[in-house]
């Protein structure tokens, strides 16, 4: 690991403790196995070695200055593998510490917490989380992208990243050490740190950092954002305080404003600027805090909404719209023939239904769900998988009520599968395929029904599309094809005879006569708001986004795309799946799982009691949202389009409670401070800028009349604390004992007030 480096007055430390590691290789050109001299994983795999001008790496998000020169020979460390080493902090007052980390093993998310220990011996914890440090799907964007990675025999062009994390530490409190995790397991993944910089604390309000982003409000304006610190020793109240910019050029024409932040604490606040800078300039943010006015500058930025173009770097900077972010939940839909098949097995062997033709296609050693011996038992060896085109009939499809029941979910989007990796398209497909349902099944486009029937009775939702870029054995793709997405046509898993790919129009490049225009067709005909891809590999995204971005910025639409589109540089959001994670990240996620246990399309095999309940569907969505993600929870309707029971009671369930909860779920940003209680009650924490809240996912346990919330939460005398949406829950009793982290908030309430409650119990501090 390189230097430790303190920024807040541009002090640097200098190197602080030196364990060697492997290097990271430096020259792309060689070839042949890189022996001793780099291995970032088990596998003999590396990074390449980082373009950089500087020997120090500045975050595009958050502005913190890293110590990270790159590639320093094979003697000389360039990143750690936590092994609960401690690094001694040089005296001072800090604000929080920020790593550059990355796992090592393909698939796998690492995590372990690190320690700070303080200079009056107490300690606090952080979860150092990584995503996948490379990916075939690309499904996760770090803050640094390298367009490949160092295999044992050569080089893999697939993207590989670094990640970045940032912790807070204790207002007040002078930082003494810093001790990793011990991450050391090559079965499950090692976890590397490459640089960590610490943020000098200053007195008062202090901005971090200003980005301008390429969104822009309702009047036009674009939307700078601004990362406010506070190391101060008082809150700011009352009226709060203003943020403004100036510069050659520059207006602020919408003002920030924040109207609570408390030691410790820090939040993103919002500018809307007009500039007609061509080139960088120096900007001045003034803070207004009543009597008080402070001026940062800041030098050398870019301003302005620019044209987009295909250039990785200038992709980029698209990023997920504020009502995506502010959306915070959404139904995804997996819908298609395998709904015919509907199975995939039961748990704990159960898999994506969906994926019914893939697996039932391959030996029954690789499939530990038994697809192989189902389909042969069910079909016989003679069927084909295009034999469920017509019996996915549509016949009981009613698109006005399931948008309805989307509404009455909660939820503020949903996204439909309008092609998986079977080929098979719920829309019109035009001259590119006639594999759809217009041409098949039910001859009807199903898209166009479901958007048009939102459009009508539900316009508030937004709309989204499923896109695979790939299709599993479509002869076209044959070029581009790889182990999971051969591009050939199946074979019959007990006969050798090749399966028909019905409705194929062969095509002399897939990507630009099939894959593109379908894109198109989604993005222009049906004017979907989130092109969610799935599979990456081999695309066109680059040409698509770059036109998608500039048309929609003209008809004035602030659309979203997901980060499996095959180029992490276009990539607005994170997607993980079946996942939710201890700390927050500052980077938007959204987490897809199905109310199903482990399966997107319609499984017959899943019993009605393994779905989620509604008490599970809000615990998900709430943990989600405290930690800055997004819930898209999946339905896999019926080959006729009716739902499962099960699945619609518990939406109808779960929405009631959301519905009347909705200002502490929408709207909402998570906590910088912590998201959760550590070792206490199952709490979590959101908030606006005029209201605070404490979110119980079991019933609070009363202690002398009391419910004690140990956190620093931001109340303050005149503040009114209720319990949410429940009858005689306002102006209640409250008090604050202690100070710093070890604050706690005591609200006076009794079991029969409690009682009414279901599910999840809020407690809003409503700012005075």
């Amino acid at each position: 690991m390189r230097a430790i480096m303190i920024r807040g007055n541009s002090i640097l430390a200098g190197l602080l403790f030196h364990v060697v590691v492997f290097a990271a290789e430096a020259t792309e050109q060689r070839l042949e196995p890189f022996g001793s001299q780099a291995s970032f994983d088990t596998l003999g795999q590396s990074y390449p070695a980082p373009d950089l001008d500087e020997p120090y790496y500045i975050s595009s998000d958050t502005g913190i200055v890293y110590s990270f020169p790159g590639y320093t020979g094979p003697d000389k460390p360039d990143n750690v593998i936590c092994n609960s080493q401690t690094i001694a902090v040089p005296p001072g007052s800090y604000f929080s510490v920020s790593f550059l980390v990355s796992e090592d093993k393909e698939g796998e998310i690492v995590s372990g917490n690190v320690t700070f220990t303080y200079v009056d011996s107490s300690t606090s914890a952080y979860e150092l989380r990584s995503l996948d440090w490379y990916s075939f799907l690309t499904i996760n964007r770090g803050e640094i992208i390298f367009p490949n990675r160092f295999t044992a025999t050569g080089v893999d062009y697939n993207t590989s990243h670094i990640f970045e994390r940032t912790a807070h530490l204790d207002p007040g409190k002078g930082l003494h050490a810093i001790t990793l995790p011990e991450a050391t397991s090559a079965d499950d993944g090692r976890l590397h740190v490459f640089a960590v910089s610490l943020w000098k604390a200053t007195a008062g309000v202090d901005i971090q950092s200003i980005r301008p982003t390429q969104k822009w409000t309702s009047s036009g304006a674009q939307v700078v954002e601004a990362t406010v610190n506070n190391a101060g020793s008082d809150c700011v109240t009352g009226d709060g305080l203003s943020i403004s910019l100036s510069g050659d050029g520059l207006q602020t024409v919408e003002k920030g404003h924040l109207k609570r932040l408390c030691p410790g604490d820090q939040k993103i606040v919002t500018i809307g600027v007009k500039s007609n800078a061509t080139s960088p300039v120096d900007a001045s943010v003034l803070v207004d805090v009543g009597s008080t006015k402070r001026t940062f500058e800041f030098n050398n930025i870019q301003f302005g909404l620019t044209e987009w173009t295909t250039d990785l770097d200038n992709l980029a900077r698209h990023e997920s719209p504020d009502w995506f972010n502010d959306a915070k939940y959404g139904i995804f839909i997996h819908w298609g023939p395998y709904s015919v098949t509907g199975w995939g097995n039961s748990s704990p062997y159960e898999s994506y239904a969906e994926w019914f033709w893939w697996y039932s296609t391959h030996h029954p050693e690789s499939d530990p769900s038994d697809f192989f011996d189902y389909r042969l038992r069910t079909y016989g060896k003679d069927w084909v998988y295009d034999d469920t085109f017509p019996d996915f009939t549509a016949s009981s499809f009613d698109p006005k009520a399931w948008v309805d029941l989307i509404a009455d979910s909660g939820a503020q989007y949903f996204v439909l599968t309008s092609k998986h990796h079977d080929g098979f398209a719920l829309f019109d497909t035009g001259n590119t395929s006639d594999r759809s349902a217009l041409r098949y099944g039910p001859h009807r486009d199903l898209l166009q029904e479901l958007f048009d029937a939102a459009a009508q009775h539900q316009p508030h939702l937004k709309r989204g599309t499923y896109f695979s870029l790939p299709e599993w054995f479509n002869p076209s793709y044959g070029p581009y094809g790889t182990a999971t997405w051969p591009g050939i046509l199946a074979s019959n898993p007990y006969t050798g005879a090749p399966e028909p790919y019905t409705g194929h129009i062969p095509a002399s490049d897939f990507l630009s006569e099939i894959m593109l225009p379908q894109m198109d067709a989604l993005a222009y005909t049906y004017s979907t708001d989130i092109m969610w891809c799935d599979c990456g590999a081999s695309n066109a995204t680059a040409v698509f986004a770059s036109r998608w971005f500039n048309a929609a910025r003209l008809q004035n639409r602030q659309v979203a795309i997901n980060s499996r589109c095959g180029i992490p540089h276009a990539a607005d959001f994170d997607t993980p799946e079946y996942a939710q994670f201890a700390s927050p990240q500052r980077r938007k996620w959204e987490t897809n799982r199905g109310l199903d246990p482990y399966s997107y399309g319609y499984n017959r095999a899943t019993p009605d009691a393994a779905y989620m309940n509604a008490s599970s569907v809000i615990r998900t969505l709430v943990d989600i949202i405290s930690k800055n993600g997004n819930l898209l929870l999946d339905i896999g309707p019926k080959a006729d389009g009716t739902l499962v029971q099960a699945e619609v009671e518990s939406l109808l369930e779960a929405g009631r409670w959301i519905r009347s909860h909705g200002e502490a779920i929408f709207n909402t940003t998570y906590w910088f401070v912590q998201s959760q209680i550590e070792d206490g009650p199952d709490v979590r924490f959101t908030q606006t800028d005029d209201a605070f809240y404490v979110l119980f996912l079991q019933q609070p346990v009363l202690r002398n009349s009391t419910i004690d919330i140990t956190a620093p939460v931001p109340v303050l005398k005149g503040d009114e604390v209720s319990l949410l949406a429940v009858e005689g829950g306002e102006n209640l009793t409250w008090s604050v004992t202690a100070h710093g982290s070890e604050t706690a908030l005591r609200i006076e309430a009794t079991e029969a007030l409690l009682d009414k409650e279901e599910f999840c119990w809020v407690f809003k501090i409503k700012y005075a």
